[in-house]
C-alpha cells in the first residue's frame, strides 16, 4: 500500500520547515510535525549569516524578516585589545546578516512551508519510530490532548535538533567529535545601541557577541571554557557581568542600559552524523553540530534544507537511487562545513594566539579587502582555506609592510 506521505519532517524550526517547505514546491506530499506551538523560542547564536540570508531571499521570505523591524547588520567589528577589526560580512549580493528572535523567524518559516503546501501539526510529540524490515516507515505520536496516531512515509526527516528524536531512534554513526569547548549564555538589552553592528570582544579566556535584534532589543551572547561550567553556573549574571567588566567602556554601555529577559544557554558539542540510513535522512543540528561561537547554527541548517530536498527529490523521481543522492548529500555537506568545523573548533579553545596570529591581525587591521575577509570568513561567506591559505596570508603581510 501507498504510504500517504512522500515525506514526515520531525521538527519544523530552521532546519525543518525550509526542508519540507521546499520538497512540497516540488510537488511532494509532506508532513511536518514539531513538540512546539509557534511562535515559540528555542536557544540559538540568531544570527542569519549572509550566504542564509541569500537563500530566505531565493525561497521569497527575506521580506517578510525585514517586515519585522529586524535591524540589518552590515558590519562585524572585533576588538583583540588592542588591535581591532572591522569588515562586511556579505557579498555585493547579499552583503547583510540579520540577528532574528527565533519567535519571529521560525513562525515565518512555518508559515512558509503552510503556505507551500506542507501539513503542519504544531503540539505533536512523537513517540517512536515504526520500522519494517529494518527500515524506518513512519512515525507514532500525539498531538496534545488527542489519542496516539501512527503515520507513514517513503522518508523520516529528522530535523529535530542536537536532541532528535529522530537520531536517537536510529543510532547513526558519529565521527570527528569533539566535546564542549564553551559554556555560553545570552540574553536581551533594552536602551543599548550599538549602530547595527555585531561587535566582538575578546580578552583571555573569555568573549563576547554583541548584536541588534528585535523590538530595538540588543543581545549579548559570551561564554567561557567549558571547564568553569560547573563552577560558574549557580552564578552565571555575576559571571557575565563580570566578563563584560573586561571591556570598561562597553561595560559603562551596559550600565545604562535593561535587562529584558533571563540568561539562556548551552554547553554544545561538536560532531558529524552520518545523516541517512534506510527511510530515514538527518538535517540541520540533528545531522551536525559545532560550537556557537562562529554562529553558523541556522546557515547549516538553510543550506542542509536545500542539499537535503535536492537529493530527496532525485531519489524520489527516479534520478538516482536512496543511497546514491544521500551519499552525495553527505558529502557535500561535509566538504562544505568541514573547514568551519575545524575553524569553529580551533575559537571556541580560546587560546592565546600565537606570535605569529598577532602579527597576522596587526597586518589585517587596517586593511580594508583584508578586514572584509576576515568578517567574511567569521560570518561563513568564504571558507577558513581560502582566507587563511599561505597565498592570501602572504598577499596581506607584504601589503603590511609597504
Amino acid at each position: 500500500m501507498k504510504p500517504p506521505y512522500d515525506a514526515i519532517v520531525v521538527g519544523a524550526r530552521c532546519a525543518g520547515s525550509p526542508t519540507a517547505m521546499l520538497l512540497a514546491r516540488k510537488g511532494y506530499r509532506v508532513l511536518a510535525v514539531d513538540r512546539a506551538t509557534f511562535p515559540s523560542d528555542t536557544i540559538s547564536s540568531h544570527i542569519v549569516q549572509p550566504l542564509a540570508v541569500a537563500l530566505l531571499a531565493k525561497w521569497g521570505v527575506l521580506d517578510r524578516l525585514a517586515a519585522t523591524g529586524c535591524p540589518p547588520i552590515h558590519t562585524y567589528a572585533y576588538d583583540f585589545a588592542p588591535i581591532m577589526i572591522s569588515g562586511s560580512p556579505g557579498t555585493s549580493e547579499s552583503p547583510v546578516s540579520y540577528c532574528a528572535r527565533r519567535t519571529v523567524l521560525d513562525t515565518l518559516l512555518v508559515d512558509a512551508a503552510r503556505e507551500a503546501g506542507v501539513e503542519v501539526r504544531e503540539g505533536f510529540a512523537v513517540e517512536e519510530l515504526t520500522f519494517d524490515d529494518g527500515r524506518v516507515v513512519g512515525l507514532k505520536g500525539r498531538s496534545r490532548g488527542g489519542d496516539s496516531v501512527t503515520e507513514r512515509a517513503r522518508v523520516v526527516v529528522g530535523a529535530d535538533g542536537w536532541h532528535s528524536v529522530v537520531a536517537a531512534a536510529v543510532r547513526p554513526e558519529r565521527y570527528k567529535e569533539v566535546p564542549p569547548l564553551i559554556a555560553a549564555y545570552y540574553s536581551y538589552w533594552s536602551n543599548l545601541p550599538n549602530d547595527g553592528r555585531v561587535e566582538v570582544y575578546m580578552r583571555g579566556n573569555r568573549g563576547f557577541g554583541v548584536a541588534p535584534t528585535h523590538d530595538g532589543l540588543t543581545m549579548i551572547i559570551g561564554g567561557w571554557p567549558q571547564s568553569e561550567f560547573a563552577a560558574n553556573k549557580q552564578d552565571v549574571e555575576g559571571h557575565f557581568l563580570r566578563m563584560l567588566d573586561l571591556v570598561p567602556a562597553f561595560s559603562e554601555r551596559v550600565r545604562s542600559a535593561r535587562r529584558e529577559a533571563r540568561f539562556a544557554g548551552a554547553s554544545l558539542p561538536n560532531y558529524f552524523q552520518k545523516p541517512y540510513g534506510p527511510g530515514w535522512v538527518l538535517v540541520g543540528d540533528a545531522g551536525y553540530i559545532k560550537d556557537s561561537i562562529t554562529a553558523q547554527g541556522i546557515n547549516d541548517a538553510f543550506h542542509d534544507a536545500e542539499r537535503s530536498a535536492h537529493a530527496i527529490d532525485q531519489w524520489l523521481g527516479g534520478a538516482r537511487t536512496f543511497d546514491e543522492a544521500m551519499a552525495s548529500y553527505q558529502r557535500e555537506r561535509d566538504e562544505h562545513t568541514l573547514p568551519m568545523f575545524e575553524f569553529t573548533c580551533q575559537l571556541a579553545r580560546m587560546e592565546p594566539p600565537s606570535a605569529d596570529m598577532q602579527r597576522l591581525f596587526s597586518a589585517i587591521a587596517g586593511n580594508s579587502e583584508a578586514m572584509d575577509g576576515f568578517a567574511q570568513v567569521n560570518a561563513g561567506t568564504i571558507s577558513p582555506g581560502q582566507y587563511f591559505s599561505p597565498a592570501n596570508i602572504g598577499a596581506i603581510m607584504a601589503a603590511a609592510s609597504r
